[in-house]
């Protein structure tokens, strides 16, 4: 059971005061990693570890068909001082590739840390407008995981190979 709501707001305050709070967060959070070393970045974590059953990136692609679309969705790693653009590569260099291997960890981190704010919404909102945030949150930050496991997939199987040449 979810526990009462600590402010009482109406409906339309609180999905105010959660954008502006989901706002506030994605760019807290996108700051912030943008300082974290590469080292840092260098290994994964529990939630952003590569399963078995993704298959390097291709079960994605399969059941998502994330290459259609992975594009057209905004790209905010430059946003921020010491950030650094996915969209393009530098070059095929495998020191290039591995540092977007670096930031595919970092893009992913950060979403995952933007949707785990989403129990503050709960001092707010009323549990049908907290459902709403939570699905919201998923299906905002959702999307952009699904492309740096995708992209994070293909890159280390091309990066093994270069290894075992």
């Amino acid at each position: 059971m979810l526990a009462p709501v600590i402010v009482q707001l109406d409906d339309r305050w609180a999905v105010a005061l959660s954008s502006a709070t989901w706002f506030g967060v994605s760019l807290a959070v996108g700051a912030w990693a943008a300082s974290w070393p590469p080292d840092r970045l260098a290994t994964t974590g529990p939630f952003t570890t590569l399963r078995d059953w993704e298959a390097s990136g291709a079960w994605w692609q399969r059941h998502l068909r994330v290459r259609r679309w992975k594009d057209t969705v905004p790209e905010a790693g430059a946003l921020f001082v010491g950030g650094r653009s996915k969209r393009r590569l530098r070059s095929r260099s495998t020191a290039d590739l591995a540092h977007l291997r670096v930031e595919t960890v970092r893009a992913e981190r950060v979403h995952w840390l933007i949707l785990a704010s989403t129990p503050v919404h709960l001092i707010w909102c009323r549990p049908a407008v907290a459902t709403g945030m939570v699905a919201f949150g998923v299906l905002f930050n959702g999307p952009f995981m699904v492309i740096q496991r995708y992209n994070r997939g293909r890159l280390d199987a091309v990066l093994a190979r270069r290894a075992r040449a």
